[in-house]
């Protein structure tokens, strides 16, 4: 027997949600793996094929800056796609965002290197690069937003966490994948080897664009879609009645943005995205350069944290919904906050085993866990009308201020403070510490009514 999701009068089917989940989960993967490809090229091949004439740190420094290039299209797609999903639905913006990442990312692996073209080639690399983040802007809000709007109040936590599971699922194919390029020759992975998994990506989108174009509306949607009509139909059927024409409607005043659940979205973000960059970005790359050990080290670290989110990222949903989004965020975010220090310090041992810890413990259970709760949390701060925009917006925004920016601050203060890692500890600490003072003034949002049409604070 099917199962029916009903909000209003618009009605979805289990296998509808399935649906659903699985094109968030495909285009979510898409999403993280070009973010993980392009993060681990930056901080292993990159410096080498697009920027060979500069010193070694140097070069990394350069590497991260074209990644944060990226971050900055993201806040600009966020806004445009939003309103677009906001006004016409999600189901076509997904579309148009899944083609965008991956036509970009398969031409990455095409790009010649600067021995053949010289500085086109970073240059070309940057525009690619922006056209990633211009359609990655709108992605992961979507699918958030999507899933969320379709999945029962009371196991909403779960359902809405499978979007994480793309993100481990991206980072574990992709660092899958770079595992076994490290196995290739030096030779082989720097003249070809690199390129394969970019090229590759577009099988993932074609498959995931087939997906979303059967996809049906998000019920939530068109549940306030039909009372726009039915509020506009009113307010027509009182002025010709009456001759006076009607003035800003309730629902109308109450989508007026007071901007505190904007801000709240804003800061849980950079708790988790902050963490995500230093992780699974500047500390491979800090691995290699920094400490001097073998490039295999951190990258089957995040394969072996990218697994176990499997089961953290839906346990962590599943505790959401009982004991609540506020406190496990809080709870999540302050582990981080505590773990940053002596984190850093077990990496100083060179140790493979202490230093593989660090990333698994890091991945698994402070990034994906705060990726999980944040899916039901963000959605749940604001309401319906304008939930797309403000999402996609606080999402992207955040990010550029932490995760984009995250390794090229910590890659100028190696240089600056000579290798230290109290800088870099510092800075981890500081983003756990936004998130978990930010759940001191969100409220509590877990089985919230997501047709409402006001924020939650």
């Amino acid at each position: 027997m099917t199962a029916t999701i009903q909000v209003g009068a618009t009605k979805r089917s289990s296998k509808d949600l399935i649906r659903t989940a699985v094109s968030g989960w495909l285009g979510t993967a898409m999403e993280y793996m070009d973010f993980q490809l392009y993060s681990l090229a930056a901080a292993i091949i990159f410096p080498k094929i697009f920027f060979p004439n500069f010193d070694p740190v140097v070069g990394l420094l350069i590497a991260f800056m074209t990644y944060g290039v990226g971050f900055l299209a993201r806040p600009v797609g966020a806004w445009f796609f939003g309103r677009m999903g906001d006004r016409v639905g999600r189901k076509k913006v997904l579309v148009i965002t899944i083609m965008m990442m991956g036509v970009s990312t398969m031409l990455i692996g095409f790009l010649p290197g600067y021995a053949q073209i010289g500085l086109a080639a970073p240059i070309i690399l940057v525009l690619l690069r922006l056209a990633q983040g211009f359609g990655a802007g709108a992605e992961l809000s979507g699918a958030s937003v999507m899933l969320a709007e379709y999945a029962p109040p009371k196991k909403r936590g779960l359902i809405a966490s499978f979007v994480c599971l793309g993100t481990n699922s991206g980072t574990l194919l992709a660092s899958g994948l770079w595992v076994l390029l490290t196995l290739l020759p030096e030779e082989a992975l720097m003249s070809w080897g690199w390129r394969l998994p970019f090229i590759a990506s577009i099988g993932i989108t074609l498959y995931a664009l087939w997906m979303r174009r059967n996809l049906k509306e998000s019920p939530v949607f068109e549940a306030a879609r039909a009372q726009e009509i039915a509020d506009a139909a009113a307010a027509a059927a009182f002025t010709a009645e009456s001759g006076t024409a009607v003035g800003q409607s309730a629902p109308a005043a109450k989508t007026k943005r007071k901007g505190k659940a904007f801000f709240l979205a804003m800061a849980l973000r950079i708790g988790e995205s902050g963490n995500s960059a230093m992780i699974q970005t500047f500390l491979i790359g800090y691995i290699v350069t920094g400490l001097s050990m073998d490039k295999s080290v951190g990258t089957f670290a995040l394969l072996i944290g990218s697994f176990l989110g499997f089961a953290t990222v839906p346990l962590a949903g599943w505790l959401s919904d009982k004991f609540g989004r506020r406190s496990m965020y809080r709870a999540l975010s302050g582990f981080q906050m505590c773990f940053a220090i002596p984190a850093l310090l077990m990496m100083q041992s060179r140790d493979p085993f202490l230093v593989s810890l660090v990333l698994i413990i890091g991945l698994s259970v402070s990034v994906l866990g705060m990726f999980s709760v944040q899916s039901a949390y963000v959605n749940e701060l604001f309401g319906s009308r304008n939930r797309y925009t403000q999402l996609a917006m606080a999402k992207e925004i955040g990010g550029v201020l932490s995760g984009g920016l995250a390794p090229i601050i910590a890659a100028g203060l190696l240089a600056l403070f000579t290798n230290s890692w109290w800088p870099v500890a510092g800075m981890m600490v500081l983003y756990s510490a936004i998130a978990f003072v930010a759940t001191f003034f969100a409220p509590e949002t877990k089985g919230r009514d997501l047709t409402l049409v006001e924020d939650a604070v």
